[in-house]
Formats: structure tokens, C-alpha cells, sequence
């Protein structure tokens, strides 16, 4: 679980990444919405389907949002990739900074609009390619 300050934008970037909105809850009572999150595949963990589940708090009464540290919201998802090179590409094209590019042809960063790390790993070997191969890290990862 990660808590969001927008669910909307949140989404968006996860779609990027290749998952679907499975489900929503809103409770009311407790001020806040459960985004659930997965592959189309139906990638299953023993019996259960692996998810991502996004956590926005609603403000408070008096209108107050909570800012989140990376110690409340979450450290870093690691996410496999079938080409890493395909993957940042549409994510900066969806306007995602990569942090820390594929230069290895193996692992990327790039961060959600919450500014959580996420891990990018290549399934399997992809070689070192331009114009990862020499780019440079922008930011934090």
C-alpha cells in the first residue's frame, strides 16, 4: 500500500507502467478511497492476485491535507519489465522523468507524482543501448 495525494494522477502513471484500476472502494465514515491496482495478465501469488493498492485520505474537515514523508507513504516498489528501453521511453513520453536511466540495459528509477521510487527491472538481458547507455541521473532515486 501507498498513500496518494492524487489518486487520479497516481493512476495515470501506473497505467503508464502497464496496470489496470481493478477496483474502488470509498469508505466515508473513515475519509478516504482504496485504489487497487494490476497487470491485465492476472498475475496470481498463490491464490491471490498480485496487486498495488493506492490509499488517498481524504482532507480533513476543517480542509487540512496531510503532507506524507517517505517514512508515512512507502519506500520503493521494484517492477518487472519485459523491455526496459520500451518502458522509459513511454514513460517520458507520458511525461515521467526517469531519475536513474537503464544504462545497463537492466534496472531504472523513476519516481509516481507522490515522489515514490519505483524499481524498474528488465525480465531477462537487454545489452547496454543508446541513448540510455550515456544518460544521466536527474534527481533522486
Amino acid at each position: 500500500m501507498i498513500r496518494v495525494s492524487d489518486p487520479e494522477a497516481t493512476v495515470k502513471f501506473f497505467e503508464l507502467l502497464g496496470l489496470k484500476e481493478v477496483r474502488r472502494f470509498d469508505n466515508e465514515k473513515g475519509r478516504f478511497t482504496l485504489i487497487f491496482l494490476a497487470t491485465e495478465d492476472d498475475t496470481r501469488i498463490g491464490d491471490r492476485r498480485a496487486e498495488v493498492e493506492l490509499t488517498y485520505n481524504w482532507p480533513a474537515e476543517d480542509g487540512s491535507v496531510e503532507t506524507y514523508s517517505s517514512g508515512r507513504n512507502f519506500g520503493h516498489l521494484a517492477y518487472r519489465v519485459d523491455n526496459i528501453y520500451e518502458t522509459c521511453q513511454r514513460l517520458m513520453d507520458g511525461g515521467v522523468t526517469i531519475n536513474r536511466p537503464p544504462r545497463d540495459g537492466h534496472m531504472a528509477f523513476v519516481r509516481t507524482p507522490d515522489n515514490i521510487s519505483i524499481e524498474l527491472l528488465q525480465n531477462g538481458v537487454l545489452e547496454p543501448a543508446e541513448p540510455w547507455a550515456s544518460m544521466p541521473n536527474t534527481g533522486e532515486w
